[in-house]
């Protein structure tokens, strides 16, 4: 063993960089080793059909697929929507547009329509339906709306969802949500009205035709994202799953740690806002930050005016505190289950102490 390399590697104290980070708990691998199995490719396997069972009667589908991924799963509905030579309308900072590899083009060659942001994430209603093609053959068939909630750590307003996702409707185009963090939406939607986040959850997927949603981040899952919709919605993309390599076989151990995670996380996501609350509130002040309010589990930091030539030796400091985040001059910081609030303060000393220097 290389003890001085060792000694130069810090250990991490508080991984910031995303909720993908976590560790399974001691209960959700308990749950995994019990997993009954089979081969799903062939529908056999228990554990995967009632996680699929359990998340559609959840958000009100019929039907749901378990996938590897939520780039997978967001590329199977959209393709599942659309056929060549159609277009999907998405925001031009959405995770299904900009970070997943172009994969409805490339592999489906269906077309976006990127859409700005409005500074509270949504697309305006009006460039909505001005972005929707007449029926020409000069265009793209617009068939789909994209949205995505929680974006950026923000909650859509549920007035707007219902309002973009019924002129949608209106005008025959389809409707999927990119759902990565719906538990995070959910929870924030259920603090602002006194209400259940299962229940919320339910009430956002309501407007939408399909939705993915992800195990993986918030929920702590190792693995996994689930498509929702109707059976012959689904029947489609289990197709689409097999051609783009999605088949796994005794996949029951990872369905089961979703599972626990459905049952056992998702209430437990308001101690990350309470976190993302915490870390803010202590970053505040510190010339040279513009620290964002959360409204989730993600702040975001900007570095101003002088600051911006420090962001490079600003993480170095960080990452020898033991505590590592993402960005540039945009800095993220993302609470989950494995930062609790020792981290949060380990954190805020840290940026502090360096801005102090």
């Amino acid at each position: 063993m290389n003890t001085s390399t060792a000694a130069q590697t810090p250990r991490v104290q508080a991984d910031f960089r995303s909720d993908t980070v976590t560790q399974p708990t001691a209960a959700m691998r308990a749950a995994m080793a019990a997993a009954p199995l089979g081969d799903d490719v062939f529908a056999d396997d228990p554990s995967v059909n009632a996680l699929q069972d359990k998340i559609a009667a959840l958000l009100g589908f019929e039907a749901a697929l378990f996938m590897p991924t939520g780039t997978q799963s967001n590329l199977c509905g959209i393709l599942a929507h659309c056929q060549r030579g159609d277009e999907y309308i998405v925001g031009q900072l959405a995770h299904t547009y900009r970070w997943e590899g172009g994969g409805a083009a490339v592999l489906g060659s269906v077309q976006p329509q990127p859409l700005n942001h409005q500074p509270d994430g949504t697309l305006a209603l009006a460039d909505i339906e001005a972005a929707i093609k007449p029926d020409d053959a000069h265009f793209a068939k617009t068939r789909l709306l994209t949205l995505e909630n929680t974006w950026g750590g923000k909650l859509l307003p549920f007035a707007y969802v219902q309002a973009a996702t019924q002129l949608a409707r209106d005008k025959g185009l389809s409707r999927h949500l990119d759902g990565a963090r719906l538990f995070n939406a959910a929870t924030a939607q259920a603090a602002q009205n006194g209400t259940d986040p299962y229940a919320e959850a339910r009430a956002i997927t309501s407007c939408f035709d399909s939705v993915s949603v992800c195990f993986s981040k918030g929920l702590g899952a190792p693995i996994g994202s689930a498509l929702c919709g109707s059976r012959e919605f689904i029947a489609r993309a289990h197709r689409i799953r097999k051609m783009a390599g999605g088949g796994m076989r005794q996949a029951g151990m990872l369905a089961a740690a979703a599972t626990h995670a459905l049952d056992h996380h998702v209430l437990r996501l308001a101690e990350d806002h309470a976190l993302a609350a915490r870390l803010a509130e202590g970053l505040r002040g510190i010339a040279g930050l513009e620290v964002e309010a959360p409204q989730t589990n993600i702040v975001f930091v900007d570095l101003v005016g002088a600051a911006r030539a420090q962001s490079a030796a600003l993480q170095e400091h960080l990452k020898a505190q033991g505590v590592l985040i993402t960005g540039l001059y945009r800095l993220r910081f993302v609470t989950h289950l494995d930062v609790d609030a020792a981290g949060v303060d380990r954190a805020v000393a840290a940026v502090r102490s360096f801005f102090a220097a």
